[in-house]
């Protein structure tokens, strides 16, 4: 029986969390499958060191100063030396940047199948049927590769990290990088601009079911501004062009966790979900009585946000005095 393996990555010089993540998944799916992972880059055997402690399992080092920054071909060639040395069944990447563009490159590779974006794995009967939320957030879809080896990609905060301890050693790997096609230039930070939801107490959100640009500054600011907190909108009002990308909660904009966060016409992709799960206190408010933000919302409230949060900004301001 072939093993599972962990692709760990390492960010500011230390593992990931969402590594230690894949070491909850794997131990959750393994059903005997041994646990392995493999950590590439330069100068980070104590990062080895530290996830093998951690859920890591045995840690295949690929170490190499060609692979002191990514770089899509030594990872592709370094991973795909340790799913030879292991036998690896099931490749598990976190769906990061770094994932998004190793992991469809290695299962080509491998001609191995390929899930992406999964957010839980179950074991029916000894096969491995992925989860993923698809036509944003609206249904759970159920994926089942059908090939001898997987290699899949898992939605960062969909699982706890691992908090445990685990005996395994840094074992080194020795990979011939060949010529690398691709080279590591620098790495751009671009200026913070807009609003830093992030320090936010208070954030009113609205997503897709706000209906149109104009109603945030008439409905969902108001509230906000009331609450003494920001406004907030989700991925699909931002790629619409109804507000800068600055007000984005969720995996690809603000990780937020302030101490009351309400939701407003949101149906709650996992991409949203992860941005926000960690706060507080969580109000949803949705026509939908099925919409997934219900899931992690400490309070539901199933109807119109036009006539809800017209009148909750009301109470705020009569309350105030």
């Amino acid at each position: 029986m072939g093993c599972i393996l962990i692709v760990a990555e390492i960010q500011k010089g230390a593992i990931r969390e969402s590594s230690y993540e894949l070491a909850t998944l794997a131990r959750q799916v393994g059903g005997g499958r041994e646990v392995k992972s493999v950590v590439i880059g330069s100068g980070v055997a104590d990062q080895a060191e530290a996830f093998a402690k951690r859920g890591g399992g045995e840690v295949l080092l690929v170490d190499a100063p060609e692979l002191a920054n990514y770089n899509v071909d030594g990872w592709s060639r370094a991973i795909r030396g340790a799913v030879d040395a292991t036998s690896a069944e099931l490749v598990l990447v976190s769906n990061t940047p770094i994932g998004w563009d190793v992991a469809p490159r290695l299962a080509a590779a491998l001609d191995a199948g390929f899930v992406s974006d999964a957010f839980k794995v179950d074991d029916a009967g000894g096969d491995l049927v992925f989860v993923r939320r698809v036509f944003n957030g609206k249904l759970d879809a159920q994926v089942a590769a059908k090939a001898d080896r997987v290699v899949a990609t898992v939605q960062p905060g969909a699982l706890a990290p691992f908090e445990g301890t685990s005996e395994g050693g840094v074992k080194p790997l020795q990979v011939d990088l060949g010529e690398l096609r691709t080279q590591f230039v620098e790495i751009k930070t671009a200026e913070a601009k807009g609003v830093d939801l992030t320090k936010a107490e208070i954030i009113v959100s609205g997503g897709r079911g706000v209906g149109a640009p104009e109603k945030f500054p008439e409905v969902i600011q108001p509230l906000a501004e009331a609450l003494g907190g920001a406004m907030g909108a989700s991925r699909p009002v931002v790629d619409a062009g109804w507000l800068p990308h600055a007000y984005q909660v969720g995996s690809s904009g603000q990780i937020v966790s302030p101490k009351l966060y309400i939701a407003c016409g949101i149906s709650g992709a996992i991409q949203h979900l992860v941005g926000m799960k960690g706060s507080n206190y969580i109000i949803a408010i949705n026509k939908d009585a099925d919409a997934p933000i219900f899931e992690v919302a400490n309070l539901g409230v199933v109807g119109d946000l036009f006539e809800i949060v017209p009148a909750l900004t009301a109470a705020v301001k009569a309350a105030k005095g």
